[in-house]
């Protein structure tokens, strides 16, 4: 059986420990221990974009709220225009920097697409900044709401994260949520801003109902049944 090799470690000032890990043409980011994503299935993260971009129908400009391996971020490219932007916020620096070093082939290389920005830093602050910006806003950190890496984490899916999100959206946007289970917290916390939901699940294997990755959709102006339509 082969083995896992280390190909690099990073840490922060709040003592968290991500290392990136290979074995044989797997690639996995684990953060404190904790698996935090790999290449084996990016099959959620791949409908998370294009479903999300499908509905709200002529994104212009999108927000990505982690990096990750990269695959949300080259499924949005592929269903944009050539005058689109796409915005990414990605918390740990050697994340960008892997990404552009060491799997960047994954998905293609998508840090190279001119129509790329990525900020590094925390995505609240950026959302927190900007009024009317996005057409589609993708939130892709963490395991979802229920299982953040990092406990400030939380706040993105709560009653002020989500606040500061429906502010940054234009007012026909689209935010969507990625989650590796439903979170019955999080719609409680959907419902109580008032926002229109769905919930959509994504088999990860055929006949396993333990095999399944969650994506929220989220909107002002799209109606639930919209929602469910896209989901």
């Amino acid at each position: 059986m082969t083995l896992w090799a280390e190909l690099a470690r990073a840490s922060n000032a709040a003592g968290d420990e991500i290392i990136l890990r290979k074995r044989s043409d797997i690639y996995e980011i684990r953060y404190n221990g904790l698996e935090l994503m790999s290449n084996l299935n990016h099959t959620s993260e791949d409908i998370l974009a294009k479903r999300s971009l499908r509905l709200q129908g002529a994104a212009k400009k999108v927000l990505i709220g982690g990096l990750g391996m990269g695959f949300t971020l080259r499924t949005t490219l592929k269903h944009l225009g050539k005058d689109a932007e796409v915005v990414v916020c990605e918390l740990v620096p050697e994340i960008v920097e892997w990404n552009r070093t060491c799997y960047g082939h994954l998905a293609g290389h998508p840090l190279r697409d001119a129509r790329v920005t990525v900020r590094v830093g925390d995505v609240l602050e950026v959302l927190a900044r900007e009024a009317d910006a996005y057409d589609v806003i993708l939130m892709d950190t963490d395991n979802g709401p229920d299982f953040t890496v990092r406990a400030p984490n939380g706040a993105i899916y709560g009653n002020a994260g989500l606040q500061s999100l429906r502010r940054a959206l234009r007012s026909n946007g689209i935010a969507s949520f990625w989650s590796a289970t439903r979170s019955p917290a999080f719609e409680q916390e959907l419902d109580s801003v008032s926002l229109n939901w769905w919930r959509a699940e994504v088999p990860l294997i055929a006949g396993r109902s333990d095999a399944t990755h969650y994506i929220y959709f989220a909107s002002d102006s799209a109606t639930k049944q919209e929602l469910h339509r896209a989901g």
